[in-house]
C-alpha cells in the first residue's frame, strides 16, 4: 500500500500521560449532565477536572449526590469525606442518604457511568479489581462488584503496565473477576482503548506507537 492510501492511525503524543493528565482525559469524555460514580484510587481524581458548568452529578456509595472536587485547606470538613475517606467538597444541591439507598441506586441502573481502578482488564472488557489473590494481599472489594454491573457504562483508569513490565490490558484475567464482560474504555498513562463485541481499538496513544503496544500486549489490538 502506497503512503498516500495507508489509512490514518490514532492521534499519538510523544509522552505518557501523567496522573493529572490522565484525570483529566477521562473528565473530558464524561458527557454534560451524566451521573457517574468515581471508584477509589485514582479515579477520585476525575472530580478536580470536571468544571460545575457541565453538570455532572457525582455520586459516591458511601451516601451522596453532587459530590465536588476534593477540599482543601478552610474547606475541609471530617465529615464530608468520599468512599475513600478522601474529604471532597459539594456542589448546590447536593444530597445525602444511607447505603442502602445508594447502593440501590447503584444496582437499579441509574449510574451512567461509573470509572475504576483495576489490576487488569481482559480484551473481553472483564474486569479484576478487588484482589490480586496474593497470600498477603488484603482483598477490597467495597460496592466495586455492584458498580460494575449496575452502571451503563464502565470506565477503567489505570496504569497500563506494572511496576515489572507486565501488562495489565490481557488476554484472560488471571485474578478474581469483579464483572464480566462490563468494561467499555480503559484509559491508561499510555493509550485509550475501545472494547466492544469487535475487539479492542486503539483510540489514541501516548510516548509508545501502535507496534510497540502490539509487542507488548498479548491481546490483539486494533
Amino acid at each position: 500500500m502506497s503512503a498516500s492510501t495507508t489509512p490514518p492511525g490514532p492521534p499519538m503524543r510523544d509522552t505518557p500521560l501523567s496522573r493529572a493528565e490522565l484525570a483529566a482525559a477521562v473528565a473530558r469524555d464524561i458527557p454534560r449532565g451524566a451521573v457517574v460514580n468515581l471508584g477509589i484510587g485514582l479515579p477520585t481524581t476525575v472530580s478536580d477536572h470536571l468544571p460545575p458548568e457541565r453538570g455532572v452529578i457525582l455520586h459516591t456509595e458511601n451516601g451522596m449526590l453532587g459530590m465536588g472536587p476534593a477540599a482543601t485547606g478552610d474547606q475541609i470538613d471530617p465529615d464530608l469525606v468520599n468512599a475513600g475517606k478522601i474529604p471532597v467538597t459539594e456542589r448546590p444541591g447536593a444530597a445525602y442518604f444511607d447505603q442502602a439507598a445508594s447502593f440501590a441506586i447503584m444496582r437499579g441502573g441509574h449510574l451512567d457511568i461509573c470509572v475504576l481502578d483495576a489490576f487488569q482488564v481482559s480484551g473481553r472488557g472483564d474486569l479484576a479489581n478487588w484482589h490480586t489473590g496474593e497470600p498477603d494481599a488484603i482483598p477490597a472489594v467495597g460496592g466495586a462488584m455492584d458498580l460494575a454491573n449496575g452502571a451503563k457504562d464502565v470506565f477503567v483508569m489505570m496504569s497500563l503496565f506494572t511496576r515489572d513490565g507486565r501488562p495489565k490490558l490481557v488476554p484472560e484475567c488471571t485474578y478474581p473477576l469483579t464483572g464480566l464482560g462490563c468494561v467499555s474504555r480503559v484509559y491508561t498513562d499510555h493509550a485509550v482503548f475501545l472494547i466492544s463485541a469487535d475487539g479492542v481499538r486503539v483510540r489514541e496513544t501516548y510516548g509508545i506507537s501502535i507496534d510497540e503496544l502490539r509487542s507488548r500486549l498479548a491481546v490483539a489490538i486494533s
